[in-house]
């Protein structure tokens, strides 16, 4: 049995919306109708549908009667909900009403509720998900008598049927690629085939095509009004009336258990995002959450990503980015999201963070987030990882370390560089910096970049030289004034030292 609120959580926002919910945990333990005109014959911890109920009196009663019966929720649909003499009813009752969004089929909602009931009795919340919609893509392909895919609404491939008698080379990088080729789905948005897709929902057959693609059959998944995605068919020429009504006919079934596959897959989402956060924020009981997510004993990155940095809105690009790498990158990452950042945890080996780049730099996608890679560390020690990866997120942002990826290997000493010009900014009007840049802006000088080049390209004037652009006998000239101007000594190895940290940290900052 599940409760109130986890049961709602398990099912689309697109079907139900919770409007009271007095008791998040009450249990759940079986969905009736309440027939019209009749008291409902509900038990103690029943959903009520509210099939017949066309009235707001009809529903305040309907809801104090549930009340007595003991059952757990109400289900209306609107405008019934919203209705304050409901609401009201509800709240005194202490019994949870929920609205049932318009479009949604009372049918699908039975089903629907019930499976999610049922779901994961064996203790794998997962369990049959995935494969009751391959077995469900063999179904259809037997009803068309065509090789199958169905695909969510961004064109990827969740499961494909087993027959393969009539292919093609867009089908066959459909299923590779896990989704439908960047150039393929230009040609079907040519045609107009999604804009079709979003308005009906009767079958659509988009001829072949001068490149060798072979017809399509197509018909959006829909529950609710909300378009889930869509079912490929390719056949050999247009069919008829009668394949393509039979077709059509499948689409709710795979509808109803694609929504329930999301619902699973979002709910073993959230609860592996937690055991994550455990790990990254090294709270107690880390140790239980690397034992849950398997995760071995040998060093680790995290991976931090700004998926707001791209063109497509962040919420949107966020879901995809996710969406992307969880259906399995190398080793699928672990990932979580805390703040405005996604957060992917890999082993550190050729199976880890290669490969997430590679799928995160996917030339379809059409935004390139920003990319920051924390050291190797202990599955201990995670914590430490996450930090270098933010660190090195704002000094991408900021402009201060080239992007779109940083790896903290590569580019430490700029993080040294950075963290020494915020600890410290005040340390550029010690010693002698201080009267070479009053000289400088007074007299229009540039004796700091001589120094910083002479520091830069120790026993190499002519190097320094270049650096600046000056033939060597200016830049022999130009150190011999500075220290006269600023007397140093710059045969002090450590006196050098802090010199360049100065220059180093005062361009920084000049440079933000």
């Amino acid at each position: 049995m599940r409760g109130v609120r986890e049961l709602l959580d398990r099912m689309s926002p697109a079907l139900l919306r919770p409007v009271v919910v007095p008791d998040p945990t009450r249990r759940v333990t079986d969905v009736v109708i309440a027939e019209p005109g009749e008291r409902p014959s509900a038990g103690t911890g029943d959903l009520v549908l509210g099939v017949a109920v066309t009235d707001g009196a009809d529903a305040a009663e309907l809801v104090r009667a549930c009340a007595d019966l003991d059952a757990a929720a109400v289900l209306l649909k609107p405008p019934l909900a919203e209705r304050p003499v409901v609401v009201a009813a509800a709240e005194r009752a202490e019994i949870a009403l929920v609205e049932v969004r318009s479009g949604t089929a009372w049918a699908q909602l039975v089903w629907l509720v019930r499976a999610a009931l049922a779901e994961g009795s064996d203790g794998d919340p997962l369990s049959g998900g995935r494969d009751d919609l391959f077995r469900l893509a063999d179904a259809v392909a037997e009803v068309v008598d065509a090789p199958v895919t169905i695909e969510d609404a961004r064109s990827q491939v969740l499961a494909y049927s087993a027959r393969q008698d009539m292919i093609d080379p867009a089908r066959v990088s459909t299923i590779m690629g896990r989704g439908q080729p960047a150039d393929v789905l230009a040609k079907f948005r040519a045609r107009g085939t999604f804009r079709q897709l979003s308005k009906g929902s009767a079958t659509i057959f988009v001829p072949a095509q001068q490149d060798g693609t072979l017809p399509r059959l197509v018909v959006a998944l829909r529950v609710g009004g909300e378009l889930l995605g869509s079912m490929w068919a390719v056949v050999p020429d247009e069919v008829g009336e009668e394949r393509a009504a039979a077709f059509a006919e499948t689409a709710p079934l795979v509808a109803l258990q694609l929504l329930r596959w999301r619902s699973l897959a979002d709910t073993e989402r959230q609860r592996t995002a937690e055991q994550v956060r455990l790990l990254l924020e090294g709270r107690a009981g880390w140790r239980t959450a690397a034992d849950e997510l398997a995760v071995r004993d040998r060093p680790h990155r995290v991976v931090a990503i700004d998926v707001a940095s791209g063109d497509a809105p962040a919420e949107a690009h966020r879901l995809s980015t996710w969406e992307r790498l969880d259906r399995g990158v190398g080793q699928r990452p672990l990932l979580t999201e805390i703040g405005t950042l996604l957060y992917a945890v890999v082993p550190d080996d050729d199976a880890g963070w290669p490969a997430l780049r590679a799928a995160l730099l996917d030339d379809r996608s059409p935004n390139r987030p920003l990319i920051a890679v924390g050291g190797p560390s202990p599955v201990s020690d995670l914590a430490d990882s996450r930090a270098e990866a933010e660190e090195l997120i704002g000094l991408l942002r900021g402009g201060r370390v080239p992007g779109p990826v940083a790896v903290h290997e590569q580019v430490w000493h700029r993080v040294v560089v950075h963290r020494a010009s915020v600890a410290g900014p005040e340390i550029g009007a010690l010693g002698p910096l201080r009267r070479l840049r009053e000289h400088d802006r007074a007299q229009g000088t540039d004796y700091l970049s001589t120094l910083h080049a002479w520091l830069r390209h120790p026993g190499r004037p002519r190097a320094a030289a270049d650096e600046l652009r000056v033939h060597p006998n200016t830049f022999r000239y130009r150190m011999k004034r500075l220290v006269e101007i600023a007397p140093v000594d710059l045969d002090d190895p450590d006196v050098r030292t802090a010199l360049l940290i100065q220059l180093a940290t005062d361009r920084w900052a000049r440079d933000r």
